[in-house]
Order: C-alpha cells, then sequence, then structure tokens
C-alpha cells in the first residue's frame, strides 16, 4: 500500500523529522510519497532530506491563494502515485488533502500537533483547521492532552487517534566532548572561563514559548549564580524584542540568542539543563531529544509535556508564565547538579512508550481499520 504525507514545510524541523521517521519504520509494509506546498521554495530543505533517504518527492506548483487549483494537483498526485491513504498536517493540508481526497475516494487522516494562536492571522487559520478536523476521517493527536483539546474543537471521540510522536535513540548514542567546547565558545571570551552549566533551550521565537519569561528567569539565576550561562537556539518574529530585553536586563554576556542549529542533536547531551516555557505545546520533539540525551529538565506542564518528562530529581514541571518559579526551579537543579550526578530516564524507559516501532504499529493498526483486509499490511 502506500501512504502521501500532505504538508507545508518552510525548514526541517521536529514534525518533518517525525514524518520522514515513520516513513522509514513503515517500510517495508508501506510505501511513503510526500508533497509540501511550496512556500515560496523554502519546501526545499525538507524535501531534499526526503530524496536523500530515498523517498518520493512532491513540491506542488500551487500555493495560496491558488488553493482550489492545489486541491486539484492533489488528486492528480494522488492517483498517479497510486496513493491509498494521504495524512494532513497543518491547516493548508487539512483543507486541501480533505476535497482532493474526496475528489478520488480515499481516506484522509489528519495529524494535529497543536495550535499557537500566535498572532489573528494565525488564530484565523487554527479556527479553519479545527472546523476541517471535524470532518476528517480520523485525527491522530500527538499526544492526550492535545486530544483533549481536538475534542473541545468539536471532533467525535471515536475518531481522535492518540500516537506519540517518537525518537530514534541512535542519535545520541555517542555525544561528541568537543560539542561542550563549541557552546562555551558562544558566549564572550570575557566570561567563557567563568561559565560552568549551561542552560539551553529551543524553539520558534514566537509568543507562545514563552522566552520573554526565560529571560526574567535568566535575570535572577545570574544573580545568584554568574556561572551560569543561557543559550536559546531559533529564529523567529521576536528575536529583536527577545534580544532587546536580554541588553535591558545586562545580560547580553550570560545570555545568547545563538539562532537556528541543526545539530541540536550533538549540543544537546553537553547542555547542563534544557528548559522549556511554553504557554501551550503538543508534544515537544525537544523535550523527547532532551530525555534521551540524559539530560535535565526544567518544563512547563502544558499540553503533552507530563507524558514525557515525569517529574524526579532530574525534572521539575512547573505552570507557564510565572519566571519567579522558572527561576527557582533552574537553581534547584543547578545545586543538586553541583552535589551529585542526577539520575534520568533510561533508555528502555524512553523506547517502550515514544520509539518509532511502537509508533509503526500504532499507525498500521489505525490504517487496518480504516482500509479492511482488502491490502496487504
Amino acid at each position: 500500500m502506500k501512504v502521501m504525507h500532505l504538508t507545508s514545510s518552510r525548514f526541517f524541523g521536529g514534525p518533518e523529522r517525525q514524518m520522514l521517521g515513520l516513513a522509514e519504520a513503515l517500510q517495508p509494509e508501506a510505501e511513503t510519497v510526500f508533497a509540501s506546498f511550496s512556500e515560496g521554495g523554502l519546501n526545499k530543505d525538507f524535501l531534499a532530506k526526503v530524496h536523500e533517504a530515498g523517498f518520493v518527492s512532491c513540491s506542488l506548483e500551487r500555493d495560496t491563494p491558488k488553493l482550489l487549483a492545489a486541491k486539484k494537483e492533489v488528486a492528480a498526485l494522488i492517483k498517479q502515485h497510486d496513493v491509498n491513504l494521504l495524512l494532513c498536517h497543518g491547516y493548508k493540508a487539512v483543507t486541501v488533502g480533505w476535497f482532493a481526497a474526496r475528489k478520488v475516494g480515499i481516506p484522509v487522516i489528519a495529524v494535529s500537533r497543536g495550535w499557537t494562536a500566535e498572532n489573528w492571522k494565525i488564530r484565523i487559520y487554527e479556527r479553519l483547521d479545527r472546523f476541517m478536523l471535524r470532518k476528517m476521517e480520523r485525527v491522530v493527536c500527538v499526544s492526550h492532552g492535545q486530544a483533549d483539546r481536538v475534542k473541545r474543537a468539536g471532533v467525535r471521540p471515536e475518531r481522535i487517534e492518540v500516537i506519540h510522536n517518537a525518537i530514534d535513540m541512535n542519535r545520541f548514542s555517542a555525544p561528541d566532548p568537543a560539542c561542550r567546547e563549541k557552546l562555551v565558545r558562544r558566549f564572550p571570551p570575557s566570561v567563557r572561563s567563568h561559565i560552568r552549566f549551561l542552560v539551553g533551550a529551543a524553539g520558534r521565537l514566537s509568543p507562545e514559548k514563552g522566552f520573554d519569561i526565560l529571560v526574567e528567569a535568566a535575570r535572577t539565576v545570574i544573580q545568584h549564580h554568574p556561572d551560569v550561562g543561557f543559550l536559546l537556539f531559533g529564529e523567529g518574529a521576536l528575536r529583536e524584542s527577545l534580544q532587546s530585553q536580554i541588553d535591558q536586563a545586562s545580560l547580553k554576556d550570560h545570555f545568547q540568542l545563538a539562532g537556528y542549529t541543526d545539530e541540536l542533536d550533538q549540543l544537546m547531551p553537553c547542555l547542563d539543563l534544557f528548559v522549556q516555557s511554553s504557554y501551550t505545546e503538543g508534544l515537544p520533539n525537544v523535550l523527547l531529544e532532551a530525555t534521551a540525551a540524559g539530560t535535565p529538565i526544567v518544563a512547563t506542564q502544558v499540553g503533552g509535556t507530563p507524558e514525557v518528562v515525569q517529574p524526579g530529581e532530574a525534572c521539575l514541571l512547573l505552570e507557564p508564565g510565572c519566571s519567579r518559579q522558572l527561576a527557582d526551579c533552574i537553581q534547584q537543579i543547578k545545586t543538586k547538579s553541583d552535589n551529585e550526578t542526577l539520575p534520568t530516564i533510561t533508555a528502555d524507559q524512553l523506547q517502550e512508550k515514544f520509539s518509532f516501532s511502537t509508533q509503526r504499529e500504532a499507525y498500521l493498526k489505525m490504517f487496518r481499520s480504516m482500509l479492511g483486509n482488502g491490502h496487504n499490511l
């Protein structure tokens, strides 16, 4: 059988990694084809990765505002590649994909990762997404937290499947000690020799990530622990305002906006703590990565985060929006790690729930229920 992923990719990030990992795990039971809206050519990074992995990749010629024409293009691709199931990621893919799948008569599935309400335009798109999810034959939610939100949006419970994001543990099997020095060198020469404890964060620089709260917390932490350095990986609309906040708080030596990196796999094991300060999440891939890397975590208990992070000596959960509590949690982990090695989740525990083999079986079970016994699964 053949499965098509329809998405709107602007770079190779967490969702794209999940799609590609699933495609590799489904072999040989299912072949996978990828189609992406062009996004002004920004989809090239993702489709290049798809091609490298040996899968068929298609860049759609039609994009916003020509979505009716895109519907016909997607339908033609489904026929051309003899696709049996269509998986849609994001409001644009969900909307166009539903019409295209109906046109050719195949089942359609939406994958719901979360909503950000980042700005008024995004809120309109997400409202459209909620409406279209009600029409889907299945909606895969990446966490139970997201499933609850999808139910509240009006999707019938029997159409909802919870299938967690997955992580490839092999990506973290051989950390490079030289990466620690690479991280430290991101700080000005005047403070490098004093940095003893590295705190990392990563994500799109947008309001829902709560990075302004992290900067506020960092000011408190540095006052008591000047040997701490903060690194925030990512790009986005709030870069200038966050840099201004950092400068005004006199943190420019200790808090670095490190930009986007595709080396987070190598860098994560060299951090002393990973922080997630979000107001909303689906199921954060970066927390799976931090857990796999054995890095202690401080995170807000939103969305699917509590399904990944189990509170303990090396992992703390808190409510979003409180810089004082975030600073206290960072300092608590820092003080403990100064005196002892903190235990983290084992690889076996992570593999049992968040492996691609577990994800694969869940998807195959869903495919069987949708297609019946007429396909060789």
